[in-house]
Formats: C-alpha cells, sequence, structure tokens
C-alpha cells in the first residue's frame, strides 16, 4: 500500500504543477506562452493540448485499477509503480526546465520520459487493452510519443538549425511522416487503436493551426491523418478475417 501512496501522491504532483505552471505562472509566462514564442511548424493548435485533461482522468482511472493489483504485490505491480513514479518524476522535471527555458535538457528529459512510458506500456499483453490496465498508457505514451517530436522541433528552431539546406515545411512533413510511420508500427505490432488516434488529433490540430498559411503542412498533416484512420480500420478488417478463419490441421 506504501508503493500505491506514492503513485497517488506522484500523480497528485504532476497535476498541481502542470496547473500552477500556467496558473501563477511559472516563471512568469505560461506554457502556451512558450511554445507560441517560435514559428515551429510541428506544433498542433491550442485545443489540442486539451488531451492533457483526458490523460489525467484516465490515469486516475488507470491507478484505480492498480489500487486493486496492490493487494498483489507481485513483479508486474513492482514494475508497474516503479516506472509510473519515475514518469511522474520526468514529467514535473521538464516543466520546470521549460518554463526556465532549459530547452535543451528538456529533450533529454523528454526522451527518458518517452523510454520509461515505453518500458511501463511493455509491461502489458496486446490483449489487455482495458481502461484499467495499457488504454490509459496507450493514449498517454502516444501523447508524449507527439511532444517528443515537437519538443526536438522547437529546440531545432530555437537554435536556428539550417535544416540541411531543406526547408522548414519539408521538415514539418518529414517529421509528421516519422510520427505517422510509428503510429502504424504500433498498430501493427501491438493492435492498438488508441495510440493511433492521438497521432492523428495531433495531426488534425497542425493541419488547423497552419491552415492555408502552410498549405503543403496542412495538406500532408490531413493525408497522413487519413493514412493512419485507414491503418485502422484495415487491421480490424484483418484481425477479424484472421480470427474467422479456419485454422490448417496437420495430420
Amino acid at each position: 500500500m506504501g508503493r500505491f501512496a506514492l503513485m497517488v501522491i506522484a500523480l497528485t504532483s504532476v497535476i498541481v504543477i502542470n496547473a500552477l505552471a500556467n496558473i501563477l505562472p511559472l516563471n512568469n509566462q505560461t506554457t502556451g506562452e512558450i511554445s507560441n514564442r517560435l514559428p515551429v511548424l510541428f506544433t498542433p493548435a491550442g485545443y489540442v493540448f486539451s488531451i492533457w485533461s483526458v490523460i489525467y482522468v484516465l490515469l486516475i482511472v488507470w491507478l484505480v485499477g492498480m489500487w486493486k493489483k496492490s493487494k498483489q504485490d507481485d513483479a508486474a505491480y513492482l514494475k508497474r509503480s516503479t516506472l509510473f513514479i519515475i514518469s511522474c518524476i520526468l514529467n514535473i522535471t521538464w516543466i520546470y526546465l521549460w518554463h526556465y527555458e532549459e530547452f535543451l535538457l528538456t529533450v533529454v528529459v523528454m526522451i527518458g520520459f518517452l523510454i520509461t512510458l515505453i518500458l511501463l506500456y511493455k509491461t502489458y499483453s496486446v490483449s489487455d487493452n482495458h481502461i484499467t490496465s495499457r488504454l490509459p498508457i496507450s493514449i498517454y505514451l502516444g501523447w508524449i510519443s507527439v511532444a517528443t517530436i515537437a519538443n526536438i522541433s522547437y529546440v531545432l528552431t530555437y537554435y536556428e538549425w539550417d535544416g540541411w539546406g531543406l526547408s522548414d515545411p519539408l521538415w514539418a512533413v518529414i517529421m509528421m511522416t516519422i510520427g505517422a510511420a510509428l503510429a502504424l508500427h504500433i498498430r501493427y505490432h501491438h493492435f492498438d487503436i488508441a495510440y493511433v488516434l492521438v497521432f492523428i488529433w495531433a495531426f488534425v490540430g497542425i493541419a488547423v493551426r497552419n491552415g492555408f498559411d502552410e498549405l503543403l503542412v496542412s495538406t500532408a498533416a490531413l493525408f497522413l491523418s487519413a493514412v493512419m484512420l485507414a491503418g485502422i480500420i484495415f487491421m480490424k478488417k484483418s484481425m477479424r478475417n484472421s480470427s474467422s478463419s479456419p485454422k490448417s490441421v496437420q495430420g
């Protein structure tokens, strides 16, 4: 029960720190104000960040599921609780670094954050996709995957990287293509719809934010969203067909 209490404290701290960072705000600037300071084409429209509310609610539900398993105190519970607490510490650390403009360090912490969630995600089987098990972690991991790409894009812009001669819109399209490929990889190998939906949500937000000003980026974002949606539908049909097909009999 002591470990579960630490998880509750960790999640509560994340929610409170993230809220105060924008209410106070921390270092006299909100998270969004810093994000909007530079013209990073990969950044989605402001409304997209409301997904944090969904993530927090789902993590609370996930904690309820973890509480039911806390009495077992098995290896899986111990590993998941440890990784979750570490992810919360990294989340809070990232907020402080971001608000105090230590942008290069934010990339290091964000990558560590992403790796921690990947390890947590991999503790679940592909069939364990309940709202109290893998589903909240899928959405959390999906958003942090998007945030990692956005974070790297921001830092590269901040340090005026020349893009090896390629234009900013083209790099944004390359980043989105990598993100879409990652989402489809997770969909194919882990039968995970929620993870892909997060990318679609973000990419539509990128199209909304860029609009007609960056038509290449907006068009690519919508096209890749359609590709990912097709991937969801196709994989669903493929799984249904494979499950209904008769098994071969060896004599």
